[in-house]
């Protein structure tokens, strides 16, 4: 069955506009139809649609059921983002479908765009929930400031890694750094890399410095193959 998102379903009984049009004139829903709705917050209702009105769709909440999150951690990944936007579109998408708890796109000293539209991230977020079959939606925050973002994890008990290609500092593998179901934030520099003065802001705020294996990666695969990593490993080791 077709998901939909409906963030106050319990509230209003009715379906965002943007969501109540898809479900109207795309797929063609009428009185009657059966539907299920997602809130993002683990709600998961089943519905039968009363008003098929492609600006409201109201509809009969006929059951309601906890669809909690299948992970037991929770996963912060702060990622520079790259120069060209559908990258990071890309791994927003991706990381949904994995599993993750928060997105914090960061501002860097070699940070090749400053920017992202939260409101696009959103969206893709969205679809991603429903297509991999979530109830959970991410946080996603505004572009943030790497000095701010390392403060506000200063005295945090997570785990914390950062991803870092210069060789002669001194690295983990991640697979083997990782406590399973902790905690955790990942870090992932833009595409210059971190300067030497960012790692050691880093390093001050608690991060260690870890590699994802042998192969140099791009920042949207280093931040994914970082965050499946800590799914395989909380899955193998629970």
């Amino acid at each position: 069955m077709i998901r939909f998102y409906g963030p106050d379903i319990r509230t209003t009984c009715s379906l965002p506009e943007g969501e109540s049009s898809h479900c109207v004139r795309v797929l063609r829903k009428h009185e009657g139809d059966k539907i299920e709705v997602v809130d993002g917050r683990g709600g998961l209702y089943r519905c039968t649609i009363m008003e098929a009105n492609h600006k409201g769709v109201l509809v009969k909440i006929d059951d309601e059921i906890v669809l909690a999150k299948n992970w037991a951690p929770n996963i912060t990944v702060a990622v520079a983002p790259t120069k060209h936007s559908d990258r990071m579109e890309w791994l927003i998408e991706k990381l949904v479908e994995i599993g993750v708890d928060r997105f914090v796109p960061l501002r860097c000293e070699r940070s090749e765009r400053k920017e992202l539209k939260p409101d696009r991230l959103e969206r893709i977020a969205i679809s991603a929930m429903k297509q991999s079959l979530k109830a959970v939606m991410p946080q996603i925050d505004a572009t943030t400031p790497l000095a701010l973002f390392l403060k506000e994890f200063e005295s945090s008990n997570a785990q914390k890694f950062v991803g870092y290609c210069d060789d002669d500092t001194p690295r983990q593998l991640l697979a083997k750094s990782y406590r399973a179901n902790e905690d955790v934030v990942i870090l992932i520099g833009p595409e210059g890399d971190f300067t030497p003065g960012e790692i050691m802001s880093c390093s001050a705020a608690g991060f260690v410095a870890v590699t994802m294996g042998d192969n140099r990666l791009r920042t949207e695969t280093a931040a994914l193959v970082a965050t499946d990593t800590i799914h395989i490993l909380n899955q193998a080791l629970s």
